[in-house]
């Protein structure tokens, strides 16, 4: 089941959360300017309070009263928005601006002297409406209370906040159109290392190339380098039977021709012989190439094994196995070191290696297992180092030990098969097997991974 285009998922979401903070972005700015409008409003309104009271008269008895001629000019056109009411003398004065004129003038609440009361009325119609107090003393020293009352009209507020939303509206979809393009064309750039690397696959696929050789982002190294490694793998899996077909052909071969013969002769006794001893040889050789061939099948360059623990086991076995011949093993293993590949193959060459010292040492092997520091993303090294204090492989020896199509009888010579099956899953894995003089007297191999 395909789980979609990977670019088609985050556009998808950075859709969804660029929709969500513009959409919280526009509700925010709204409430911020019909804010600012109501405050502004209500400064306005105290402005108007303001002119009314410099324009008051005063009756004969120092009573506040309104004149006929008012500020603003808009307080003597009927219905223009903007009202004012006087109350006071405790109900006996009450005024209102020509303005109101047809329109229910309501109930004035009657504000403390000094108090400013701002707010909303539905009533007749949706308004503005700021309150005041004042205090006024007469000529008989009498202090009145008035609460004078301007109201305005909401249709002005409306309309400034619908061009206020229209013209937000537009720049924010505006600039989220171009948030997206830049996102898409940035996902599409971002992406390219993944596009490179199908690409590249496909040329692999076609015989074109060998390998991954592109230059990549650090982030797809462990991808990339997991991919070559399985590249490889499978390369040197396949090439690997290749020779053991071959090489189990050309060992069966000698004694194939053997019983050939004896079947051809007219001694039954020869005949017997020949079977009786070229049948164990068979199976010897059989078994050998097997073995060699089973390690192409299992590994697995991806899964990572700890080293130590399986150390410990092997070293733990072998002592039981040469418990007269009293060997003392030094380990000193990092306890982080890993091999990436499968874990029998690792044991299989380890415990010949291990099983090479412990038989041809005199009572003494160290075992030094360690992963070298590397950058961020990259496989640490693995060095395996074990040595001896046995008798030692002359140098002269060390390339034919090693060498790969030596018959069986020649490789028992030396350190025996044991450490060629061991240099060829090694070499299978990428890895590299040398054999050295070790500070103990004998001899040492040092099996180093790159991992990479």
């Amino acid at each position: 089941m395909r789980a979609g285009s990977l670019q088609t998922r985050l556009v998808g979401a950075g859709t969804l959360v660029l929709a969500a903070f513009l959409g919280l972005t526009g509700i925010a700015l709204d409430q911020a300017f019909r804010d600012s409008v109501e405050t502004a409003t209500m400064e306005k309104l105290k402005g108007q309070v303001y002119g009314l009271l410099g324009a008051a008269d005063e009756d004969s008895n120092g009573r506040l009263r309104l004149p006929k001629s008012l500020p603003d000019p808009r307080l003597s056109e009927p219905d223009s928005g903007l009202y004012a009411q006087v109350q006071g003398e405790d109900g006996s004065y009450s005024w209102q601006s020509p303005s109101m004129v047809g329109r229910d003038s309501g109930v004035i609440q009657v504000t403390v002297p000094g108090e400013w009361r701002f707010g909303r009325s539905k009533l007749p119609d949706e308004m503005f409406v700021l309150s005041f107090g004042v205090l006024w003393e007469d000529n008989a020293g009498t202090e009145l209370s008035y609460t004078m009352m301007v109201s305005q009209s909401t249709d002005t507020l409306h309309s400034q906040v619908g061009s206020f939303r229209f013209t937000m509206f537009v720049w924010l979809g505006g600039a989220a159109m171009v948030l997206l393009l830049v996102q898409v064309l940035m996902l599409r750039w971002g992406l390219t290392p993944l596009r490179q690397v199908a690409s590249d696959l496909k040329h692999i696929e076609a015989g074109e190339s060998d390998e991954l050789k592109g230059e990549y982002p650090k982030e797809l190294l462990g991808l990339t380098q997991n991919i070559n490694s399985l590249i490889d793998h499978g390369r040197a899996s396949q090439e690997r039977y290749r020779n053991s077909l071959g090489d189990l052909a050309h060992s069966l071969k000698t004694p194939l021709a053997v019983l050939q013969g004896a079947m051809e002769s007219d001694r039954k006794d020869s005949l017997r012989e020949a079977v009786r001893e070229q049948l164990p040889r068979m199976d010897e050789i059989v078994r050998y190439q097997l073995q060699r061939a089973s390690a192409s099948g299992r590994s697995d360059v991806t899964r990572a094994q700890q080293v130590a623990p399986i150390v410990g086991k092997i070293v733990a076995t072998l002592h039981k196995v040469y418990r007269d011949k009293g060997v003392a093993c030094v380990q000193e293993l990092d306890d982080g070191a890993r091999f990436y590949g499968d874990q029998g193959d690792l044991m299989e060459f380890l415990g010949n290696l291990l099983e090479n010292a412990f038989k041809y040492c005199r009572g003494s092997v160290r075992v030094q297992v360690e992963e070298d520091a590397t950058e961020s993303g990259m496989r640490a090294p693995l060095l395996i180092t074990i040595g001896d204090d046995g008798a030692g492989i002359p140098a002269t020896e060390w390339k034919r030990v090693l060498g790969r199509g030596e018959r069986q009888d020649q490789r028992e010579q030396g350190q025996g098969i044991g450490l060629a099956v061991a240099d060829d899953i090694i070499r299978l894995y990428g890895g590299e097997l040398e054999i050295g003089h070790s500070e103990l007297g004998g001899a040492e191999i040092s099996v180093r991974f790159d991992n990479g």
